[in-house]
């Protein structure tokens, strides 16, 4: 019969000296012992067997006779099965199959989903050697050498049929380097397909959510629905922020196509890192690469749409390559030879000039005529003033839904200040503004003192401050601005969904707002 006790002592030298000398003198094998110093007591956790019925109520005599000794009870488990408990749980709970073996070869964890792929569930095949399961390969003892694996596709017949699973595998090391045993995880191609279905559909956007009533938007969102359904290029046309994308996704959605969604943003990606974003790269085409290659952009929107956005930005090099996928509908992987066919729509978008970009050299003429098939055109929001009140009602209601409680109202004054404004921003310059208005207000009406642009942060937090100072009448002018401050970190901090939204709304860096809390002392609550 094993017994399991915990000892706490006052600390000194000798306690596990003189308990292991107790419990040997006793009869007691100690199967496991775990000592823990907390502040200056020490924590002593023993199972050992050779105990009979009554064993403790003796043992615990001769151990209250020990110098030192605070406490002796009882326990179920100790503090290692605990852990261990933890770990299994946490790894059950996990989608992925996961198992680790030691140096050996032999299993040392295995969860749920491992133990159903591999046709062990309800068996505890932990200590046993990887090689008396039934698996497609035991390639995780190459780790044991230090080979590893990493997103591998893999074939597995299980109880539930043949299934497919991505797997990576790795050595574990010590903390001196040496290779202690391995670890897999094997993720199921079905939930990963599963997970991504559940994101493109959070991600949907329909043309129900382009808001506007004006004849130009309307006549753009009616040109859309007319050639959603095509497999024609379409090239959008419009200022940055008047929802070039939103209607390239809207288009994707109506156009009955089961594919992903991909946008790229060509301005975006560094010019060396442009093709192998698109077109992708073979195993070992370049240092730093994945060590198994990695399929591009248009590989992974097949069945889909690709959306090329700021295709105005794109190098010249890279804008023959695009043409030729256009005309081909084919690619090719740097470092490769084969060609991959691509079944992708492809929608384009710029805010640059292309026909004088064209006539400069700056942009290939037989590429504007290629994209330039099915043109169209977004209004800047200054044209269609009309749909401010609209659309400024829509994002206090988004906002409102994102983080709780009813949306607020906009007075008079506040609408007649978005509408004379001229929004270089657009539709996106107009959600900040009204987002960062509805945080500072903190309540049911939003006045025209919290429409705030961003060349007017810095003068609309001072005179806030002004106007709260009969608040703080002893308080010098600085005192107040910094008490005034501290009161706008804290309310945007505590409205808004995270740190670096909180910096945007208040237009500021993310640095900087953090640098803000830290000076006022506004701490984050969980």
């Amino acid at each position: 019969m094993k017994l399991k006790l915990e000892l706490v002592f006052k600390d000194r030298v000798g306690i596990v000296s003189d308990v292991s000398s107790l419990l040997a003198g006793e009869g007691y094998s100690i199967v496991c012992m775990e000592v823990e110093r907390r502040h200056d007591r020490s924590h002593v956790h023993i199972e050992a067997d050779g105990a009979g019925e009554g064993a403790f109520a003796a043992l615990r005599q001769r151990f209250e006779s020990m110098r030192g000794l605070l406490e002796c009870r009882e326990v179920q488990t100790l503090p290692a099965e605990e852990r261990e408990n933890r770990i299994k749980v946490v790894l059950d709970t996990i989608g992925d199959g996961v198992m680790s073996i030691d140096g050996g070869g032999r299993i040392t964890s295995i969860n749920k989903v491992a133990r159903e792929a591999y046709g062990c569930a309800g068996e505890d095949v932990t200590e046993r050697s990887l090689t008396s399961l039934r698996l497609p390969d035991h390639g995780l003892l190459d780790c044991l050498h230090g080979r590893e694996l990493h997103d591998a596709r893999r074939e597995l017949a299980t109880p539930l049929g043949r299934l497919q699973f991505f797997v990576t595998r790795t050595p574990i090391r010590d903390g001196v380097g040496r290779i202690i045993g391995a670890v897999e995880i094997a993720r199921d191609m079905r939930e990963i397909r599963k997970l991504a279905r559940t994101l493109v559909d959070a991600d949907h956007v329909g043309f129900d959510d382009i808001v506007g009533h004006h004849p130009a938007i309307e006549a753009a969102i009616a040109f859309a629905r007319r050639v959603a359904a095509t497999d024609a290029v379409i090239a959008i046309r419009g200022e940055s922020g008047t929802g070039k994308e939103l209607f390239a996704r809207a288009m994707h959605a109506e156009s009955g196509r089961k594919g992903p969604f991909v946008p790229i943003n060509c301005a975006a990606l560094p010019e060396q890192l442009l093709e192998s974003e698109l077109f992708g790269y073979e195993r070992g085409a370049f240092t730093g690469g994945r060590r198994e290659g990695k399929p591009g952009l248009f590989e992974s929107a097949r069945g889909g749409t690709v959306f090329l956005d700021e295709i105005g930005d794109m190098p010249l090099a890279s804008q023959a390559k695009i043409l030729r996928v256009m005309q081909e509908q084919r690619v090719r992987r740097i470092g490769g030879e084969a060609e991959v066919p691509v079944d992708a729509r492809i929608i384009t978008a710029t805010n640059r000039p292309l026909e004088r970009m064209v006539e400069d050299g700056r942009f290939r003429q037989d590429l504007y005529y290629r994209i330039n098939v099915l043109p169209m055109h977004i209004p800047p929001l200054r044209e269609r003033r009309g749909d401010i009140p609209l659309l400024a009602n829509h994002f206090l209601q988004q906002l409102a839904s994102r983080i709780g409680g009813a949306a607020p109202a906009f007075t008079d004054g506040a609408l007649a200040r978005l509408r004379s404004h001229e929004w270089p921003g657009n539709v996106r310059e107009l959600k900040n503004v009204v987002e960062r208005a509805a945080i500072l207000a903190g309540g049911a009406v939003v006045d025209d003192q919290f429409i705030l642009f961003s060349h007017e942060l810095g003068k609309g937090v001072f005179n806030a401050a002004r106007t709260a100072s009969a608040a703080g009448q002893g308080d010098t002018l600085k005192e107040q601005v910094a008490n005034f401050e501290k009161k706008i970190v804290e309310d945007v901090v505590r409205r808004a969904p995270s740190i670096r939204k909180a910096a945007k709304i208040l237009g500021i860096s993310h640095t900087a707002l953090l640098d803000k809390m830290r000076r006022h002392g506004v701490i984050l609550e969980e």
